[in-house]
């Protein structure tokens, strides 16, 4: 200490190492936040993906299904006729 005081100087000694080493692992612990808060960003941005690209899939399933009914649904002779038509024959 700069000058005498009525504390005991175990104490002030004690007090000052406690608060170096606070400020010397602040910077340690500020670049760990940081690592976890990416990585969890990170982890979000790779599951909304993964959802967006399952979504895309039912999509393409439900149109591929309703396209096929579609065309299962078709009597055969209306289908004869309209080929006729489109090929000239």
């Amino acid at each position: 200490m700069a000058f005498p005081t009525a504390i005991n100087d175990q104490i002030t000694d004690s007090i000052t190492q406690v608060n170096t080493l606070v400020l010397g692992d602040a910077p340690a612990v500020a670049g760990s936040n940081l690592m976890v808060a990416t990585s969890q960003a990170l982890g979000n941005a790779a599951h909304s993906a993964t959802a967006a690209q399952q979504a895309s899939y039912v999509t393409s399933q439900a149109s591929t299904t309703a396209s096929v009914a579609s065309l299962l649904s078709t009597e055969t002779a209306s289908a004869g006729v309209a080929a006729r038509r489109i090929f000239g024959q």
